[in-house]
């Protein structure tokens, strides 16, 4: 071979190594970090977020900005991860999870360095987030699901600084209202409340409807539009003469013949309108079609009925109003059916829906909200829904934290107590890991427009003073007990360092990058001028190779 050099790449292939690698995606995870930080706390700006068509989308909900900004970036993109993952397990504290993320990953840069090795780093990293996972739960206290002055602390904490704080106390108490009437013994999804947008009105009119609505209206204008007392019935299946299996042909050869067919047919859809009559049903539910003579019968019989309908919806009015989903007409019974004290067609947002209310023991709510602007009310349900999450999570675990900035500092003391136990260069690790947890209580200063300096100082000296509930006053600027303006989950807490450990630890760990040659250009553009970069251009910078942070230029 001589000294010829051994190719194992195409030519059209990028490769970042060493701490070129490390470089860059440390810079790709600090700046996807620093896009939603100024998010943060109570006083956290908004960012309007534009699409290529033009769509607009305000808000400063953390997952939200971050998926409506097209990030490609593959290392930027496993911090994306964190929020997302944030998000489905326990609906809020996304920006706080990918802030830290953005912390730890800065403060590794200063330790790689001074030589420190990645792997020492790591090792660091997730000894100081097991540690921080059992200070905070022995810090957490205990909250019992009946307890609903904490509960609504909880849902109005999710919602300060979001599009739903004008309203938050109204709305925090719909929301527990709506949480602890669909937890059971199985635990509480919230996919039972089902939440309905209407434009028009204030957000203190929002209201909660303990049952379902239905986006449906009556088949047949000769129906009741109101029954009270209202037994129902659900089915699965069509009012409908079935259709053969096989290609059947008939053959008429007198027009007496078709009568009798057409007679037969009557006869059917008239029995299966007399079964539910007899069955005692005053309004029906069906989820596939319901044929126009059968709607007459049923108009008929003053039998309200609704065609077509989700199977989430005739899912959520069997766990309502405690009917059986039926899927043969004839063999329903009066035992098949649920009961609700009143179901009726009523108008909402300009469309007629069935309202299905007061029933006994509502196992699926629906919350209605109510905004100014289309923009409002999307930004309100974002609130609304993160608010739902961090309740049901309270209620799943029954434990809380102080918030504003209170366990975050508590923890930044306790690490660098544990750093001193440490033997070996982890111990630098862990307390580069306190330092980046005081990210939280400094972020919130900064967007509060206050000291991070002075507030931090001041916060650390009243938690060794043994004041562990004291937090940052966003509305007052001062430094004071938080215990009863905010608390938060305490899974929220121990996901965002457990999510953020883990994505810091992903990223430190890889010191080589290969990227497939299709891969060029600040945009993917197919130019032949982009050449592939090397380290600082290519695949490193943020603005070249792969894409760079994508659109976010553009959004934001």
């Amino acid at each position: 071979m001589g000294n010829q050099p051994l190719i194992v790449l195409s030519e059209e292939s990028q490769r970042t190594s060493g701490k070129d690698a490390q470089s860059m995606n440390v810079t790709a995870g600090k700046a996807v970090a620093e896009s939603v930080r100024t998010t943060l706390g109570p006083k956290g700006m908004d960012k309007m977020l534009v699409d290529s068509a033009g769509s607009v989308v305000v808000t400063n909900d953390g997952v939200t900005i971050l998926d409506e900004m097209d990030i490609e970036h593959p290392a930027a993109n496993m911090v994306v991860e964190v929020a997302q993952t944030q998000e489905d397990e326990v609906g809020d504290g996304t920006t706080t999870a990918v802030v830290i993320a953005g912390e730890l990953l800065s403060k590794a840069e200063d330790l790689l360095d001074q030589d420190i090795h990645a792997t020492i780093l790591a090792q660091g990293y997730r000894q100081a987030a097991e540690h921080a996972k059992e200070f905070l739960s022995e810090a957490a206290t205990d909250v019992e699901e009946d307890d609903t002055e904490s509960l609504e602390s909880v849902a109005r904490t999710a919602m300060t600084g979001k599009g739903a704080e004008s309203a938050k106390d109204h709305l925090a108490e719909l929301i527990v209202r709506a949480v602890q009437a669909v937890a059971d013994d199985e635990g509480i999804d919230t996919d039972n409340i089902s939440v309905e947008t209407v434009v028009g009105g204030s957000t203190d009119e929002s209201e909660l409807v303990e049952g379902v609505i239905v986006d449906k209206s009556r088949v047949h204008d000769n129906m009741p539009q109101f029954a009270e007392d209202a037994n129902i019935a659900l089915l699965d299946t069509a009012i409908e003469v079935p259709e053969t299996e096989l290609d059947a042909e008939v053959n008429v050869s007198d027009p007496d013949q078709l009568q009798e067919f057409l007679d037969q047919e009557e006869k059917q859809l008239r029995e299966m309108v007399d079964a539910i009559a007899a069955s005692g049903a005053d309004v029906v539910f069906c989820q596939k079609g319901i044929d126009d003579m059968a709607q007459h019968y049923l108009a008929e019989e003053g039998i309200l009925a609704v065609r077509r309908g989700k199977k989430s919806d005739i899912q959520a009015l069997a766990r309502s109003t405690g009917a059986s989903v039926v899927s043969n007409v004839q063999d329903i019974t009066a035992d098949d059916l649920g009961f609700a004290g009143s179901v009726a067609e009523k108008e909402l947002a300009g469309d007629e829906k069935i309202f299905v209310e007061d029933v006994e023991d509502a196992k699926a709510v629906s919350l209605i909200l109510r905004g100014g602007t289309e923009h409002v009310v999307d930004e309100v349900e974002r609130a609304v829904d993160d608010a739902l999450g961090v309740v049901a999570a309270t209620l799943e675990d029954g434990k809380v934290l102080v918030g504003a900035g209170a366990p975050e500092t508590a923890l930044s003391l306790e690490l660098r107590d544990f750093a001193d136990s440490v033997g070996g260069r982890e111990q630098l690790a862990i307390e580069a890991f306190a330092d980046a947890i005081e990210v939280i209580p400094r972020t919130l200063a900064e967007n509060a427009g206050m000291d991070p300096i002075d507030s931090l100082v001041e916060l650390r000296s009243q938690h060794d003073a043994g004041n562990s509930t004291v937090g940052l006053d966003a509305e007052t600027g001062e430094v004071t007990d938080a215990q009863d303006r905010a608390v938060e989950p305490l899974r929220v807490k121990t996901q965002a360092v457990e999510s953020a450990t883990e994505a810091a630890v992903m990223l430190l760990r890889i010191d080589d990058v290969i990227a497939a040659g299709d891969l060029k250009g600040g945009q993917g553009d197919d130019d032949e001028d982009d050449a592939p970069g090397g380290p600082g251009g290519g695949m490193g910078g943020m603005g070249g190779g792969m894409g760079g942070m994508g659109g976010m230029g553009g959004a934001m």
